[in-house]
């Protein structure tokens, strides 16, 4: 029994942070069934169904919900589930046939999550856009980089899955438990612009209080601070530091072999261009294997940058299993971890439909 069993949702597929909400459910054990085009869309980064790794853990219809008598089975569906979540732009759902209204009428405790990146409301709410875009409206994109250089691209972490699929999926599972009490559902609107402006909330704070600059790499969580930063090594390889902490700070300095006087006091900004000098030259004095074996695991806040390719064979990682492989291809294992009802191994997103509409709504209506 996983944490979510017994939980039934029903996705209309999309792309981004709304496939990733859905995983996290059915990787916490929810009964995701996830509803397809027909025919190919030109949406996303095209790849081969194995290695689309947000689509795993479900099952699969296809239907063509621009035909009434497959939006009728839909509805069907929806008076036995407990959530339904759709990626579409404002009003799409409603011209199907499949809107809020009309799925809670249908099932008044649903919980109808919809994802966008703009929101339901507001001037841009119909504007085709992507994670950038939402990261760059709300100051966040602007914030990261180094000093004098063009805002940097954090993938799609912050926007689509950090803002996005993580604010979706914590809005259901709160709307779920307040259903729980109320018997009553209700619509969640995930912006992404909404969930990406809370990430930012401490930095906003800091802005606020006049210690976090606007210039991008001169504060000290951006690379602004040479004790919070990635460093080369000798073999071309990364490594990263963070010792915020002057105790932890005061480790470092006695590991490279650094007198506290030839930097200047820690937090003193006018002493940290030297200071990211002199740590730059030394640590090009070792390869990066060499620095973990004088720094992995103490307290100097250290870790390697590691690739993509790297990070599962990491000791740590193997040791927490962080990292499964499931039909050959290499993953993130279902997160966060359950004392009592642990997430089982998640299969592998489905090739083909494998779900027949009318066996589900049996099942489903039975309670099965």
């Amino acid at each position: 029994m996983s944490a979510l069993s017994g939980i039934r949702i029903i996705e209309l597929a999309g792309i981004g942070p709304s496939p990733m909400a859905c995983m996290l459910l059915a990787d916490m054990g929810a009964d995701v069934v996830r509803i397809e085009r027909t025919e190919a869309a030109d949406l996303g980064v095209k790849r081969p169904t194995k290695y689309n790794l947000l689509a795993r853990n479900r099952r699969l219809l296809s239907l063509n919900l621009k035909q009434p008598e497959a939006v009728a089975q839909v509805l069907d569906l929806v008076q036995h589930a407990d959530v339904l979540i759709e990626g579409f732009r404002p009003g799409v759902t409603e011209r199907l046939g499949l809107g809020p209204d009309v799925c809670l009428a249908r099932n008044p405790k649903l919980v109808y999550g919809r994802m966008t990146g703009w929101g339901q409301t507001g001037p841009l709410a119909q504007a085709a856009g992507h994670d950038l875009n939402y990261i760059a409206l709300t100051g966040v994109l602007h914030a990261i980089g180094r000093e004098g250089q063009a805002p940097s691209i954090p993938l799609a972490l912050t926007g689509d899955m950090g803002g996005g699929a993580l604010y979706l999926a914590m809005g259901v599972l709160a709307a779920l438990l307040e259903a729980s009490k109320s018997g009553q559902g209700q619509v969640i609107d995930a912006a992404i612009v909404d969930g990406a402006a809370s990430l930012a909330t401490a930095f906003y704070g800091m802005h606020a209080a006049e210690i976090w600059q606007d210039e991008r790499g001169t504060n000290i969580l951006d690379s602004g601070a040479p004790f919070y930063d990635v460093y080369e090594c000798s073999d071309g390889q990364w490594i990263s530091i963070g010792p915020l902490e002057a105790r932890f700070y005061s480790l470092l300095l006695e590991k490279l072999e650094i007198e506290p006087s030839q930097l200047g006091a820690q937090n003193d900004r006018s002493a940290w261009a030297n200071a990211k000098i002199l740590f730059s030259q030394r640590f090009r004095t070792r390869t990066r294997a060499q620095w973990c074996d004088l720094l992995e695991g103490t307290d100097v806040c250290f870790a390697p940058v590691l690739s993509f390719a790297e990070a599962p064979q990491h000791p740590h990682l193997k040791a927490r299993e962080t990292f499964i492989d499931i039909d050959g291809v290499m993953q993130p294992a279902p997160a966060p971890r359950f004392s009592r009802t642990p997430s089982k191994k998640p299969h592998a997103p489905c090739e083909v439909p494998n779900t027949d509409m009318a066996s589900l709504i049996s099942e489903w209506s039975s309670g099965a």
